[in-house]
């Protein structure tokens, strides 16, 4: 973004929303400085919250950090400073491992499945930590998506794009996650699949799982989302309600184009 956009951005509206009524926090990131490489910045004060039953959305131009986020809060890249919480516990650095244990799951953006194994195995490496609850848990996902069902013992490698991150999806349900974060689930995906992976991230919402969803496509994104959050230069720029987002005019100007303004 050119330093004449950053600074119409700095002069726009940050409102933040008020939390929802009676609703517990359940993740909140304060302040993150995280990157990759010593000494480089990706993050730089990001701020987030997340509370039951909403689905965040994160949008933003490429390079603003939105994928970086996520990953931190997952504790896969280091954080040099700020705290992530998870329903008021200190997690931050967590291994990936012990938050899914506490009911996060993260479905990522690039190889996200198990390409040799059957969509069936993929679902039992989502249930690595309890084994035992399979058959359960199989029947609850493959209720939200039949398709895994049907092709159960087929390999993964041979399914589409979307039925693959429809697969890395469930397999993220496999564990009943409270909070489920999704790395760009509309990415490289055809139109027909995008509004899948939307319909489906509505349904796994309604069923009582929080999401925080990074999304290139940010006009949809913010359609489906309770509220969304505008990332520039590893900062927060703009956070409000999905519709008011989208109704924005700087937001639209800066970051959606013309083609995003609500209908």
């Amino acid at each position: 973004m050119s330093d004449a956009g950053h600074e119409e951005q700095q002069a726009g509206s940050r409102v933040e929303p008020a939390s929802p009524a009676g609703r517990q926090m359940l993740v909140n990131a304060e302040e993150l400085i995280a990157g990759y490489v010593p000494e480089v910045n990706i993050l730089n004060g990001t701020q987030l919250d997340l509370y039951d039953g909403e689905l965040i959305g994160i949008i933003g131009p490429n390079g603003a950090g939105k994928s970086t986020l996520l990953k931190a809060m997952f504790g896969l890249i280091p954080i040099r400073s700020g705290i992530v919480t998870f329903r008021g516990e200190d997690v931050t650095g967590a291994p990936a491992h012990e938050l899914v244990s506490k009911g996060i799951g993260y479905v990522p953006q690039n190889n996200n499945v198990f390409p040799s194994l059957t969509v069936e195995e993929n679902l039992e490496m989502g249930m690595y930590l309890n084994p035992k609850g399979f058959s359960e848990r199989f029947d609850v996902v493959t209720e939200l998506f039949p398709l895994l069902a049907n092709r159960r013992k087929q390999k993964a490698g041979s399914m589409s794009g979307g039925e693959r991150q429809m697969l890395a999806m469930g397999r993220a349900m496999m564990m009943d996650p409270a909070v489920l974060l999704l790395d760009e689930p509309s990415a490289r995906l055809s139109p027909a699949f995008q509004d899948q992976v939307f319909i489906r991230c509505k349904q796994i919402n309604r069923a009582g799982v929080s999401i925080i969803m990074v999304e290139q496509n940010a006009r949809r994104c913010l359609q489906i989302c309770d509220r969304g959050y505008v990332l520039d230069q590893g900062t927060n720029a703009y956070t409000n309600t999905g519709r008011a987002l989208l109704e924005d005019p700087k937001v639209i100007e800066l970051y959606l184009g013309t083609l995003a303004k609500a209908e």
